[in-house]
């Protein structure tokens, strides 16, 4: 599935798309080059799913963790850091990824033999400085 947005006024109604498009899946990861508006795109998200807590990279933590009123939690990742998997693992990443709760992941290729087995792909593409395509992609089973 493909989304186009000129502006971030569009982010909203792109948000609303992907979640629709994920249905019941709790596991997103996200391409795109720095800068490309993954952040940008997983705090709309976390909005949508409920969350009042302020959103950001989590860069130099690894993991952020916010709460919801009725979807439970969400954890976003950002992988860009670390220097191999071992340390994904030496984080816990399983606990997380099999908790049955969202995943918002940045930087996937980090840690391409530790996704699980389904996740929606979400890759995001600068077309300019305002607008974005979005190519959303499900990831079933190995």
């Amino acid at each position: 599935m493909q989304i186009s947005t000129k502006s971030l006024n569009d982010l909203d109604n792109a948000a609303k798309q992907v979640l629709s498009f994920a249905k019941e899946e709790r596991i997103f990861v996200f391409y795109g080059e720095m800068g490309a508006g993954k952040t940008t795109l997983i705090s709309k998200l976390c909005y949508l799913l409920g969350t009042e807590d302020h959103t950001s990279s989590p860069t130099f933590s690894i993991v952020n963790e916010y709460e919801t009123k009725a979807k439970g939690k969400i954890y976003h990742f950002d992988f860009y850091r670390i220097k191999n998997q071992g340390e994904a693992f030496d984080l816990g990443y399983e606990e997380y990824f099999y908790s049955g709760e969202y995943c918002m992941i940045e930087w996937p290729e980090k840690i391409p033999d530790l996704l699980p087995d389904s996740y929606i792909a979400i890759d995001i593409k600068a077309i300019d400085e305002n607008s974005r395509e979005i190519t959303l992609r499900k990831h079933l089973g190995a």
